[in-house]
């Protein structure tokens, strides 16, 4: 399993509440048979995969989203 530090993943935000609503979106998106945008092989959650394009900055909120 891997780990994912909070800190990196929330300067990429304004606070928790739009982390998890990136993360999940991105989560369902990745479900529906979006491609990774981070290399991860196949046995990698969905959940590990967004946190993983939040931290890497493949993924933002759209300005005026989850507020």
């Amino acid at each position: 399993m891997s780990y994912l530090s909070m800190q990196p993943l929330l300067e990429k935000v304004d606070n928790v509440y739009q982390l998890v609503l990136l993360a999940s979106q991105r989560v369902m998106e990745l479900t529906n048979g979006a491609p990774k945008l981070v290399e991860a092989s196949l046995k990698t959650k969905a959940s590990t995969v967004a946190l993983d394009e939040i931290r890497q900055g493949k993924i933002a909120l759209k300005k005026g989203a989850g507020k």
